[in-house]
């Protein structure tokens, strides 16, 4: 039997991540759930972050997944080590893989970072950072607007261009050369982030490097998936259905079907 891969987010910014992971090892099954219902997780405290990620995973584990990503940064600071504790396969996160691409990017040594509220005010980014390069200097900017124009599919538009210009123009005073997207919804938003912030900002997305990291991970347990399988991906959210339906298909750009592949779960409340 073909274990799975799950990926889980707090909506549908955990695509970029399963888009790149599909890209990577198309031989691997991915079972993805988006926590449309209850999104965005940033405002919420860390404790309901913790105890809404404990719940996705406890439902995802009937899939006997072989690794369980969180591909949701705010989920990622304040739950990984959590989780980590609590299941038996491994656990990867999507903060570490992107500073470790940003350190590498970088070379006026200033780095920003923007993401959910939660995000931010945790501190994960600038602490990855500085465990790599101790003199980093670190910009953070909490965007709270950015989930919300991505649930709704708004990823290009004059509306979308005014909130990114108001929420990180600023940015530009500082030396920086390179931009953590420090949420995985923010890279639906790829484009007019770089038109905000110019073309010589480099914008990091955590999605390739973490695919990286998981592929890495499986090598060494030898447990990639071999030649010839077919893998037929499951998403399950837990909202509008529809509206996961229509992002994930302008996203990964294929159609993936309703049902039984995807279909609405009641939210866990």
């Amino acid at each position: 039997m073909l274990q799975p891969i799950a990926i889980l987010d707090s909506g549908v910014g955990g695509l970029t991540v399963a888009k790149e992971v599909m890209r990577q090892l198309p031989r691997e099954k991915i079972i993805y759930y988006g926590d449309t219902a209850r999104t965005p997780y940033g405002p919420r405290s860390s404790e309901e972050v913790v105890r809404f990620t404990r719940e996705i995973v406890d439902y995802l584990i009937q899939f006997r997944p072989k690794m369980i990503v969180i591909a949701c940064n705010t989920a990622t600071a304040a739950a990984l080590e959590d989780i980590r504790s609590r299941v038996q396969v491994p656990v990867v996160g999507v903060i570490n893989p992107g500073a470790r691409a940003a350190i590498r990017r970088t070379e006026t040594g200033c780095v920003g970072v923007i993401g959910t509220e939660g995000t931010i005010k945790s501190g994960a980014y600038e602490q990855a950072l500085r465990l790599l390069t101790p003199d980093v200097r670190v910009i953070s900017e909490a965007c709270p607007e950015f989930v919300p124009l991505v649930e709704k599919g708004n990823f290009r538009s004059a509306k979308t261009f005014e909130t990114v210009r108001k929420s990180i123009g600023h940015l530009r005073q500082y030396p920086m050369d390179t931009l953590i997207l420090g949420c995985t919804h923010y890279p639906f938003l790829m484009e007019t982030i770089s038109e905000v912030m110019g073309q010589g900002v480099n914008l990091i997305s955590s999605a390739d490097e973490t695919a990286c990291e998981i592929r890495t991970i499986l090598q060494d347990g030898k447990q990639l998936a071999g030649a010839g399988y077919e893998p037929v991906h499951q998403f399950f959210c837990s909202g509008d259905s529809l509206m996961f339906k229509s992002i994930a298909e302008r996203w990964l750009g294929k159609q993936i079907g309703l049902s039984p592949v995807v279909w609405q779960v009641p939210a866990i409340v």
